[in-house]
């Protein structure tokens, strides 16, 4: 095929047609002969940081903890027979010697008539043995009776007076029988329901349990420590990274399934001697007033144990922490306001902070709120406050329920 001459083809052309063609050209002969532009250089990263300064800092200790009457008593019978009424309202307030139940008391009635009848008896025998030996001892004296007869008198004296005893015995018996058939509270305390119903016989040895009352005031919280924890606060302790209070007089918080706290504070009144060898686990105890009886047995409530301090610790906050690939990190600035990576190691939280155990050195200085989008050697720009708001770099895992802190999550770009 043959080529027609660029000329050729544009004397072919209308000359509006001419005057386009031309008119392109120029401005892409225009178009190619500018400069390329410049991009703006990059705006200097806008951060906050922290200065680094240790100071001692109470730590508290949360435990999943349950409530439990300082006086659960079992209301029993402690006789055989019919039980008659029930005189309370169940689950009500009952008061130490209020009536509760009462059993059958006639053939207890019966009984104790029998008894004080058979102590009459015995009392009467007495007299005559004592009238007998007081005529034998003078005609002893005189010979006028052998010796044998003092012996038989003397201890026929001696046989009634223990027959009275026992006789006297048999009443007071009697008379207890005859008083358990009230059954009274030992102590004032809310009630339970009755276990028995009018009517039913009850025995002392199988169905003998009637109800219960529980004391409420004081209440007393019981919670568990771990092996592992407890080793660990001794291992703290003598390395003098944790301090206890004197006489580890700690202050223990109630805080309920609500999120509310009880008003009054406890303190630690007993601690097992013994690990549990079922759970491995170290009981403790606390002991709250409770007058209002706002607290009930059997409640699962939180313990905050107050009163230990952390010496000389490292606070940072949380979104100032950053999670790698191995390891927790933050971002130090240096004199020339540049970021460089430091990898530290982490203990619990602290409200929104969170305890350096090791990698941060006292003055030094480290971003805080936009650590996220810091890279290593970049210049900053140091403020007071953020500009924009930035996402938190640590979120705030509440601890489970050992007391010990939980698995933390982060949300961050690796380290480099």
């Amino acid at each position: 095929m043959k080529c027609t001459p660029l000329n050729a083809c544009l004397q072919r052309l209308p000359r509006g047609d001419l005057i386009l063609v031309l008119a392109c050209a120029t401005l892409a002969i225009c178009a190619g002969c500018r400069k390329p532009a410049t991009s703006p250089p990059a705006p200097v990263l806008e951060v906050t940081v922290l200065q680094v300064e240790p100071h001692d800092t109470p730590v508290d200790f949360e435990f999943t903890a349950q409530t439990q009457s300082s006086r659960e008593v079992e209301i029993r019978a402690r006789i055989d027979g019919f039980l008659d009424k029930r005189v309370y309202t169940e689950g009500q307030l009952v008061h130490a010697g209020q009536t509760l139940f009462l059993m059958d008391p006639k053939p207890f009635e019966a009984a104790l008539q029998t008894a004080k009848g058979e102590l009459a008896q015995q009392q009467a025998r007495l007299g005559v043995t004592k009238a007998n030996l007081a005529r034998v001892i003078p005609l002893a004296a005189q010979n006028a009776v052998s010796k044998k007869d003092l012996d038989d008198a003397t201890g026929n004296e001696k046989q009634a007076q223990a027959a009275v005893i026992a006789a006297q015995g048999q009443v007071q018996t009697a008379q207890l029988n005859l008083s358990y058939a009230t059954i009274k509270s030992p102590l004032t305390g809310l009630s339970s329901f009755a276990r028995q119903q009018d009517g039913s016989y009850v025995t002392a040895a199988a169905t003998g349990l009637l109800t219960y009352v529980y004391q409420l005031d004081p209440m007393w919280v019981n919670f568990s420590i771990s092996e592992n924890e407890l080793l660990k606060y001794r291992d703290e302790t003598g390395k003098g990274h944790l301090r206890f209070p004197a006489n580890n007089n700690f202050e223990v918080t109630v805080i309920l399934a609500d999120g509310t706290e009880f008003p009054d504070h406890g303190h630690i009144d007993f601690t097992n001697p013994a690990f549990s060898s079922q759970t491995g686990t170290f009981l403790v105890r606390a002991s709250f007033g409770n007058p209002k009886g706002t607290l009930r047995p059997g409640q699962f409530v939180r313990a905050r144990v107050s009163g230990a301090m952390r010496p000389n610790a490292i606070l940072v906050p949380q979104r100032a922490v950053l999670q790698g690939a191995r390891s927790h990190f933050v971002w130090v600035v240096d004199s020339e306001s540049k970021a460089h990576q430091r990898v530290v190691e982490v203990g619990e939280w602290h409200g929104d902070d969170w305890f350096i155990s090791q990698g941060l050195q006292p003055g030094e200085r480290v971003v805080v709120d936009g650590a996220i989008r810091v890279a290593a050697d970049a210049p900053l720009k140091i403020v007071a406050k953020p500009t924009t708001p930035v996402a938190p770099a640590a979120a705030n895992v509440p601890a489970s329920g050992s007391g010990s802190t939980g698995e933390r999550t982060t949300d961050t770009t690796a380290a480099k």
